[in-house]
């Protein structure tokens, strides 16, 4: 077995330099984590893929039943990092101009002036987006991306840092559309929620019949903060085994026989960032292909679309994307 922990990186650093830096950091994400679970009760993985995806830049798809606590979830998020939060209800009546903005004369000033959307914001919380129109959906695809929007040949930076958290109901529900593939894509991970057990309902119901348990969830770090945090991140050590690693993972979806359309590059890259942050979160410096592993199945598993003959043979997206770690070799193994 190799041994990782003192190594420098490709990124640069030495992994206990880079473990320090983590352990301080992970205090403050820690009282994020706490903050959140005063209202999310028993989903502490859950809050913790949610956390992983705001230290990695990237964006979150939320799946699941209505009535769950998809939103609460993001609302909680948003309270507990003091972020500027917006909520945009997508029905399909919602237009492309209310998420990005639009230009209107002001007959006053004799100039055309700029409105800004729901977009402008660092947590946007797109709820039901899949019940809005595909054109409605795109709106969101430079925003997630390039993070700024261009209205009337106007680019306009969004404020740092920037997360769009969308819920959606499971496909088959009344009024439902599904995501265009190019839009799946550009969120990080797809996480479910899922039922509470007995315990954590009667908890939940209990724990409301006075209080909103909302209003007890206050702001525990600042801006300034989060953006040390985010970049701290990227600067978790990856060696260059692990990178293949990666790699190996993601290409081996392209050639599998159930499968119809593979994970592409980027969802190479974000595996990556979501490793780091991963390991970040542990309190370590460095990636390990444990990190890989227990991020693959969220950032892998909306990226692949099944052949039909596999679908009748009832095989998932997460069998494939178990058969494919088998088949691949980590770098180490730990002792």
């Amino acid at each position: 077995m190799r041994d990782y922990t003192n190594s420098t990186g490709s990124t640069g650093g030495t992994d206990s330099t880079n473990s320090r830096i983590a352990e301080e950091h992970g205090k403050k994400i820690k009282q994020i984590i706490d903050e959140v679970e005063k209202v999310i009760v028993g989903k502490r993985d859950i809050v913790k893929m949610l956390v992983i995806a705001l230290l990695s830049g990237g964006h979150v798809l939320i799946e699941d039943v209505p009535g769950v606590g998809k939103t609460t979830l993001a609302t909680a998020l948003s309270k507990a990092t003091g972020l500027q939060y917006r909520r945009a209800q997508f029905t399909p009546d919602v237009m492309a101009s209310d998420i990005t903005g639009f230009t209107i004369y002001n007959k006053d000033t004799a100039e055309f002036e700029y409105r800004p959307g729901m977009v402008l914001c660092n947590i946007l919380l797109a709820d039901e987006i899949n019940r809005t129109s595909p054109k409605t959906q795109s709106a969101l695809l430079e925003a997630m991306e390039e993070q700024n929007v261009t209205v009337d040949g106007t680019t306009y930076e969004l404020p740092q840092p920037f997360m769009v958290i969308a819920t959606q109901n499971e496909l088959g529900f009344v009024g439902t559309y599904p995501l265009p593939e190019a839009q799946l894509d550009r969120f990080l991970m797809k996480i479910s929620v899922g039922y509470p057990t007995l315990e954590q309902e009667v908890s939940i119901i209990a724990s409301r019949q006075t209080v909103d348990p909302l209003e007890n969830v206050a702001a525990v770090c600042t801006r300034n903060e989060l953006l040390a945090c985010i970049e701290a991140v990227q600067y978790v050590n990856i060696e260059q085994s692990v990178y293949r690693y990666i790699v190996q993972l993601v290409s081996t979806t392209r050639n599998h026989k159930a499968v119809l359309l593979g994970a592409s590059p980027r969802a190479s890259l974000l595996l990556m960032r979501a490793s780091q942050a991963c390991a970040f979160l542990s309190g370590r410096g460095y990636v390990t292909p444990e990190d890989v592993l227990r991020m693959t199945p969220h950032v892998l598993e909306h990226r692949l679309q099944l052949t039909q003959d596999a679908k009748v043979r009832k095989i998932t997206e997460i069998g494939v994307l178990r058969e494919i770690a088998k088949s691949i070799t980590p770098p180490y193994h730990r002792e």
